[in-house]
């Protein structure tokens, strides 16, 4: 600015290649948002190859330019694998509860160990973060035969963390206005309703003012009997 120079009217400045697509800014090739030369382009699965895993960028004069490359596919979420990040992870299960002389035996459930109508789950959440984080959402999905127990929302404590808990029809959510680096564990109750084989849904956990930071856990499939 001190010389007098605009960094904002550099025109023709930008050259991305991606594949057999390539672009220059101002050429006219693609249409672009006024004011702003904003493009958005997209391709169906069927085009995508394997060297647009790859963008090129040639850039001649100076000034700023921003843009975002994105893959984005849809899967079961019964077949999403664990996210391995190292910032935070999440581990997810889901438990039998029974009672015996020695009060409650918690047996873990997978799809080859199936619980009845009217059986009672513990939902446990384990996550790990590796430093201090702030703002963070934590939702944790479920089956369409599950009832929580708690249906009423509001601030808990617990292992010196404060968070809101909020029940809704699809996910509990947890909103963390601080979390200290170090492990810690949800756990809450529900009711199995409904016989027949469910996905479970996932489990995420996301910083909500910086959304870099976001884990998830593997989806989970859940069969209840008659």
């Amino acid at each position: 600015m001190l010389l007098n120079n605009s960094q904002l009217e550099n025109a023709n400045s930008v050259q991305l290649t991606l594949g057999d697509w390539q672009y220059t800014e101002g050429d006219g090739s693609e249409q672009t948002e006024a004011g702003t030369g904003y493009i958005k382009k997209s391709w169906p699965g069927t085009e995508v190859k394997a060297d647009m895993a790859t963008l090129k960028i040639d850039k001649s004069s100076s000034g700023p330019a921003w843009g975002g490359l994105y893959w984005q596919y849809l899967e079961n979420l019964d077949k999403v694998e664990h996210s391995q990040d190292v910032e935070m992870n999440i581990r997810k299960q889901l438990y039998k509860v029974e009672l015996n002389e020695r009060g409650e035996v918690l047996t873990e459930i997978t799809e080859q160990s199936p619980i009845k109508v009217g059986d009672r789950v513990r939902v446990r959440v384990e996550i790990r973060t590796d430093r201090d984080m702030e703002y963070v959402h934590l939702k944790d999905m479920r089956a369409a035969c599950f009832e929580p127990t708690n249906v009423l929302s509001g601030y808990k404590h617990q292992d010196g963390l404060w968070y809101y808990e909020s029940t809704r029809d699809a996910a509990t959510n947890f909103f963390i206005d601080y979390l200290p680096k170090g492990t810690y564990v949800f756990e809450y109750t529900l009711v199995a309703t409904m016989a027949g084989t469910y996905s479970n849904g996932l489990t995420t956990m996301q910083c909500m003012y910086a959304p870099e930071f976001t884990s998830h856990s593997e989806g989970i499939r859940v069969r209840v009997e008659k």
